[in-house]
């Protein structure tokens, strides 16, 4: 067994220099906590109610406690609000109620739109964010438009833009027009928020106000942009007594059911007539566990209303890690995530089976059912964040049906054999997340662990392409100073795999390492091995704060047994990264720019044999103008390294020496027609070259309607596309070359087109349609095939011009390769693939909590070997492709027991 040769200098270095800074930081004098945090203070209704309407016209409303004194971020940073805010808060046992005045010079200059939960847009807005566990690092947002649209989310960490816009409270807001602005009430429930378990509540408070008439954004505890920190800058919210926490337990049934219809199916298929009918039930159980915890259990879930994945065409060796778009797993899984390797990843379950049947006709199912599962997330009062989470999915089968012909004498009869193939194990995921916040500045520890197991059975099949179990872990470090102005961090982690020998060694040789190279001298591949483990570590210093620079540098690896893919995610192993940053900004106005800044990037990488990887650098430009628009441009180099990973298992391949740049603007948020747009440009040594360019138009044309189009399109030349690797034989003009196998790649000429396109309309806030399409399309025309010449070269030997080799194509495409004596074939890998899909959905949360679905989604799509460039006429052939309908309807019910 060779062992790996760790290179070791760079992340040495790397770490020397962090600590030489960390000791020169605990020099640094701490910043002082301000003796002057503001206050405000709630008062208890006492048998009093309030009739949420919005209007603040009852007596209590004119008597309370009201703060005020807003500060602007923006456009005048640090200067008064030009417009008045006055807040005041009530409370009882049950419910936190805020209410607010927001005075307009002029109330006809309100801007606001009425939309869907959770999609504000550009609407003026009030926004209150409640510390409830007062630890200075977590806090929840809550915010009501002009036109009563509810915005909810969470801030898992002491950072504004942290936001996790899946926490999904059930609370009530309304609000009313006046004659000097407008008004808003809230009523946030206790049960819907977690709080430490005491007689006397101290939570950080802060409150902010969006007025997009000149781009205000105003703060009630107004925090510098040269700063850092968000809930540790907060004011205080007082007098809240005597409350407690509920167990908060709540049942959301719901019944689906759904019908797919399809026009692309064989009439001899006995599986399907071209339609499909299927009912459904389940549910979700959320309850508290003591005051800080909360258990969420769902029961054979659906998510027939969840948008479709965009459309793609992946030539790469590497998977594509698409985003989570399923509520129950969106929820929350900020508690699940930390620094480091990306140990989970939530599209593993329920995700299509992994193994496959052979038939004549074959009915296998798209995604494997998720039998159930339950996550425990919050945060304790000793500032120990908990998020577990375990799920079960279960077998699943293929049905087959194979034609079998049987001759008796004379007679021919054809007999239809049916089989059922596993293509699924049950299966068994668990995900824990620790996180300990501890300091003055809010550091952290935190310790994450995943475990995959499969009950394979007897099913050879899946034992050879699924391991047994997998588990993988580690700890992470944040250690921040000077209220987080800087940071220093570390990680370091473990997996193990284990099963059969044929699955281990499919991950030996798999993407993500290559063990199988021909000329590495660190790895190599053990066909007998039934377990692979490997390690990962990170490290990284950073100031994130201060007037002008800014700067981070750290280092990682993953080695090369490294294998998280069971639960996590992870592109490649065998891998040592070095990198640092320097960026200088801007945050106060001039006459051009309102803020700008340049940053500048390194980063190094080698493999575990001490192969240099990568090296690359690059300048960023970022800049808002004194109208609001922002701007960015940047240009960016890569130079020449070996390449473990170009010939796909075969041999070392010298990249080229590459450039990019790149230019985009967007016009103002506060904008009631929104647009941006984005191109890039690349170009390497070989004039091969690479074109993208995208842009977003976003218009109201009515208070209730929104309406966009995005669309994308790209084109390239590149001359080193992998086509495959094969045998090389001894009448080969090169016997033995590039260690006796030919590794063929080709020039491609590549193009794409896409638009996403959304139209919105909203007859309330809790009732909405919105609708999504996509058509797709997508070319590539192979040419100039050719082989590596040499091992650790960077040039192609041409069939057809170059080396003595002769080259033929058929009608079909197929090229006729004669070199020496020997001869090969290569099938036509020109293409051009169409693709629609679209999304429909009605929304009514037709009571708090409880929502109806009606769901129309389309999925069409049809390909060719032409090859031919696309054009905006493919989008509208996207159209006419075969697909199939699916329609669903789905009602869910929120029943608070507690």
């Amino acid at each position: 067994m060779k062992k790996h040769r760790l290179l070791m200098l760079p992340p040495l270095q790397t770490v020397a220099i962090i600590f030489t800074l960390l000791i020169a930081v605990n020099t640094f004098p701490a910043t002082a906590e301000s003796s002057s945090k503001r206050v405000a203070v709630a008062t208890r209704l006492n048998g009093a109610s309030i009739r949420l309407d919005g209007s603040l016209d009852e007596d209590l409303w004119e008597d309370a406690l009201y703060t005020s004194g807003f500060f602007q971020r923006d456009p005048e940073e640090g200067s008064p609000s030009t417009e008045r805010t006055d807040v005041a808060f009530f409370y009882d046992d049950q419910a936190l109620y805020v209410g607010a005045r927001l005075e307009k010079s002029d109330g006809n200059e309100i801007i606001a739109t009425v939309s869907r939960r959770d999609n504000p847009g550009n609407s003026e807005a009030f926004i209150i964010t409640l510390d409830t566990y007062h630890d200075r690092r977590t806090s929840y947002s809550f915010a009501v438009t002009a036109t009563g649209v509810r915005v909810d989310y969470y801030h898992a960490s002491d950072s504004e833009g942290n936001r996790d816009y899946s926490y999904d409270p059930v609370w009530e807001a309304k609000v009313a027009r006046t004659e000097f602005g407008w008004t808003a009430e809230m009523r946030i429930p206790f049960s819907q928020l977690r709080f430490n378990d005491t007689d006397s509540q101290i939570w950080g408070l802060n409150m902010n106000r969006w007025i997009p008439n000149g781009n205000e954004d105003t703060y009630w505890v107004y925090i510098p942009k040269n700063e850092t920190g968000w809930a540790s800058r907060f004011g205080e919210l007082q007098g809240i007594e005597a409350i407690r926490a509920s167990r908060r337990v709540e049942l959301m049934p719901y019944f689906a059911s759904n019908a797919t219809v399809t026009n692309d199916f064989d009439e001899d298929d006995p599986f399907t007539d071209g339609r499909e009918l299927k009912g459904r039930m389940g549910g979700d159980l959320k309850m508290g566990v003591g005051p800080n915890l909360t258990f969420e259990a769902a029961f054979n879930p659906d998510f027939g209303q969840v948008e479709a994945d965009p459309a793609e065409v992946n030539l790469s060796a590497f998977e594509t890690f698409f985003d989570e778009k399923r509520p129950f797993f969106i929820e929350g899984s900020q508690l699940l995530a930390g620094n480091g390797a990306s140990y989970f990843y939530s599209r593993r379950i329920g995700a299509a089976p992994h193994g496959g049947a052979d038939g004549d006709f074959i009915n296998s199912p798209d995604n494997t059912t998720i039998i159930g599962a339950g996550k425990l997330t919050g945060r304790l009062s000793n500032g120990l964040s908990i998020g577990g989470l375990g799920a079960i999915t279960s077998r699943e089968y293929a049905n087959t049906s194979t034609a079998l012909v049987e001759k008796t004498g004379s007679e021919i009869d054809t007999l239809d054999v049916r089989d059922k193939v596993k293509v699924e194990p049950l299966t068994g995921y668990g995900v824990l997340r620790l996180q300990q916040e501890f300091g003055e500045d809010h550091s952290t520890a935190g310790l994450s662990f995943t475990g995959v197991a499969r009950d394979l059975g007897e099913s050879k099949d899946l034992a050879s392409i699924l391991n047994r179990q997998a588990y993988a872990g580690g700890g992470d470090l944040n250690v921040r100073f000077r209220g987080g102005e800087y940071v220093l961090g570390g990680a370091a982690g473990f997996s193990y795999i284990e099963g059969d020998s044929a699955a281990v060694l499919r991950a030996q040789r798999s993407s993500r390492r290559y063990f199988q190279r021909p000329d590495a001298d660190h790895v190599d591949v053990d066909s007998s091995r039934t377990s692979l483990g490997g390690y990962t570590y990170a490290s990284w210093f950073e100031r994130n704060g201060g007037k002008h620079w800014l700067w981070g540098l750290g280092t990682s690896g993953e080695s090369p047994g490294f294998e998280i893919n069971d639960a996590g995610r992870l592109r490649s192993a065998d891998d040592i990264e070095g990198w640092a940053n320097l960026t200088y900004r801007d945050n106060k106005p001039g006459k051009i720019f309102r803020n700008y800044s340049a940053r500048i990037n390194t980063n190094h990488g080698w493999n575990f044999g001490g192969v240099k990887q990568n090296t690359t650098a690059s300048l960023n430009l970022n800049g808002t103008w004194d109208n609001f628009w922002s701007s960015w441009a940047g240009v960016w180099t890569g130079f020449r390294v070996k390449s473990d990973a170009l010939t796909r298992g075969g041999p070392l391949m010298e990249t080229l020496d590459v450039w990019s740049a790149w230019f985009g603007t967007q016009n103002s948020f506060a904008s009631n027609n929104s647009w941006f747009f984005n191109l890039d440009y690349a170009r390497d040594e070989l004039d091969t070259w690479n074109f993208n360019v995208n842009g977003r138009y976003g218009f109201k044309p009515g208070e209730r309607w929104e309406v966009s189009l995005e669309p994308r399109y790209s084109q390239s030349i590149d001359g080193r596309q992998f086509i495959t690797s094969q045998g090389r034989g001894a009448e080969s003009s090169r016997p033995g070359a590039t260690f006796n196998r030919r590794y063929i790649f080709s020039w491609i000429d590549r193009s794409t087109l896409s638009t996403q396109f959304r139209l919105n309309y909203s007859l309330s806030p809790d009732l909405s349609i919105e609708v999504y399409t996509e058509p797709f399309a997508s070319s590539g025309r192979f040419y100039d095939y050719g082989e590596l010449e040499r091992e650790g070269g960077r040039l192609l030997q041409t069939y057809g011009r170059e080396g003595g080799t002769e080259l033929s194509i058929d009608e079909d495409g197929t090229r006729r390769v004669t070199d020496g004596g020997e001869e090969f074939e290569l099938g036509n890998d020109d293409f051009n693939v169409l693709s629609f899909r679209s999304n429909a959905v009605l929304r009514w949360e037709w009571r708090p909590g409880s929502t109806f679905f009606l769901v129309w989604q389309q999925n069409r799509a049809e390909s060719s070997d032409e090859g031919s460039l696309v054009g905006g006429r493919d989008l509208f052939d996207t159209f006419n492709g075969e697909g199939e309908n699916f329609f669903a309807a789905k009602i869910s019910y929120w029943i608070p027991i507690q």
